[in-house]
């Protein structure tokens, strides 16, 4: 009997700790119902390009009738006419929230880019065609306007309020679910994500999913914290690694895409890396911390300030550097023409400087000495910088030749380019540095195909490169 009894005490208590933590866990519901209205699903839809035959002494490969793969090759490749194959619509899915009540909507720039035609569908199903009043890829923000007035709205919160382990939760339309809901917590904040440089991500392990990208990340008041963005992943779908846009950047980015269409950021003209245990006992540091001076481009702010090469930065304006990727988002929310107090290690010693702030040039003006040419700037979507001597001596080049850091999805890479190819000839045009580069594809045909010369494993190799009219 006393057996039973005690048997019966553990339940009893293990049930009335489960119901203790449960009363404990947030109630989310009435946050669902205050703001889900105000969440749009946003589909778009670009036409692809027409299906093309086989170029011009190219046919289909001898394949017999009866062969499974013959009716593929006919398909795509058979006696279709080039330029005359079938169009071909391609659609994204993605989420967004309305800002004002006069029909502004926040989303990602990836869920729209290349767009012929952005849908937005609200809770009650009616639907709007959208204009892109701007966008902007560095912090992937993009603003939208459907002509719709007396709208609900979500009210943006504060990131200065943001605690590691706090509760937030999204909605938006993974793979197509309309308004779904998931929760979950802040694993960090000030996250660096590579080559996101002027984001400072939340993270989150709130599971995100395809079409939750551009929705809001709530608090428990409600507010936005953060536009959720990204996802780390080996399989395509979440993995407990989410990252969203915060708040105070979307907040700026959507003024200044509303106001004038564009999005200006500070520049700080230098190029920099973390400063490692073995560094900072070089430069007779106590701890490794800062942002070690790489290098620094001509005319920039930081020349003219003063700073120098192996200079570290460990505080700006105020904010202490712990890390180089601190120091980006930083000077990119720095007002223009702003002069900010900037603490360094220079030789071991302290020293402090004032520095102007300018705006940060295009990727097409950005094109210092040595600096690669990135492949957001160029048709081509190629990462290119200047060879130094070194590498001009052991490949025998001595006035021409870009080496090719990167190849992105496009015509580059379509007509063979591959990294770590040498760039000699373009268009039958010597390609003298990687600024003559950003000149030349300025001016490169489009609709035909154009010669180009590559070195590769010391030996030349000329390709055929076409760019989309």
């Amino acid at each position: 009997m006393q057996r039973y009894l005690l048997i019966l005490l553990m339940l009893s208590s293990l049930f009335l700790t489960q119901l203790a933590y449960a009363n404990n866990l947030p109630d989310f519901t009435p946050l669902v119902d205050q703001n889900s209205a105000a969440v749009v699903n946003i589909s778009t839809s670009n036409k692809a390009r027409r299906i093309e035959g086989m170029p011009p002494g190219l046919n289909m490969p001898d394949i017999p009738e009866n062969s499974p793969f013959y009716e593929f090759f006919k398909k795509y490749f058979g006696d279709i006419p080039k330029g005359e194959g079938p169009s071909q619509e391609r659609s994204s899915l993605g989420s967004g929230f309305i800002i004002s009540k006069d029909g502004y909507v926040i989303t990602n720039h990836h869920v729209i880019r290349d767009a012929d035609e952005v849908i937005v569908r609200l809770s009650d199903r009616r639907e709007f065609i959208a204009s892109v009043i701007g966008t902007d890829e560095r912090s992937d923000i993009a603003v939208l306007k459907i002509d719709a007035d007396e709208l609900p709205i979500l009210k943006l919160g504060n990131v200065d309020n943001l605690k590691v382990g706090e509760w937030v939760l999204a909605i938006g339309s993974p793979f197509g679910f309309d308004h779904s809901v998931t929760a979950g917590i802040i694993s960090a904040i000030g996250r660096s994500l590579p080559n996101e440089n002027y984001v400072p991500f939340i993270q989150t392990d709130v599971a995100i999913n395809p079409g939750n990208s551009g929705g809001p990340l709530f608090n428990l008041d409600g507010e936005v914290i953060g536009v959720n963005s990204q996802i780390y992943s080996r399989t395509g779908g979440f993995m407990g690694l989410s990252f969203a846009v915060p708040v105070d950047v979307v907040e700026s980015v959507y003024q200044q895409l509303r106001d004038k269409g564009r999005v200006s950021r500070g520049w700080l003209g230098v190029l920099i890396q973390d400063v490692t245990r073995e560094l900072a006992e070089s430069f007779e540091m106590d701890y490794p911390h800062g942002a070690l001076i790489a290098k620094i481009l001509e005319n920039g702010p930081a020349e003219k300030s003063g700073i120098k090469v192996g200079d570290i930065i460990v505080e700006y304006d105020g904010k202490k550097i712990n890390f180089s990727s601190d120091l980006p988002p930083l000077v990119g929310s720095t007002l223009i023409n702003t002069e900010v107090p900037v603490k360094i290690i220079r030789r071991g010693k302290v020293n402090k400087l004032t520095i102007k702030i300018l705006e940060l040039p295009s990727d097409e003006q950005v094109i210092a000495q040595g600096e690669q040419v990135g492949a957001k700037s160029n048709v081509l979507n190629l990462v290119v910088s200047n060879l130094n001597k070194e590498q001009k001596e052991d490949l025998e080049l001595t006035d021409h030749g870009v080496l090719i850091d990167k190849v992105g999805e496009g015509p580059a890479q379509s007509a063979g380019i591959k990294s770590g190819d040498i760039l000699l000839l373009l268009n039958n045009e010597k390609v003298k540095d990687s600024k003559h580069f950003q000149e030349l594809i300025s001016d490169l045909p489009r609709g035909k195909s154009i010669p180009v010369l590559i070195q590769r494993r010391g030996g030349p190799i000329f390709l055929a490169l076409k760019i989309d009219e």
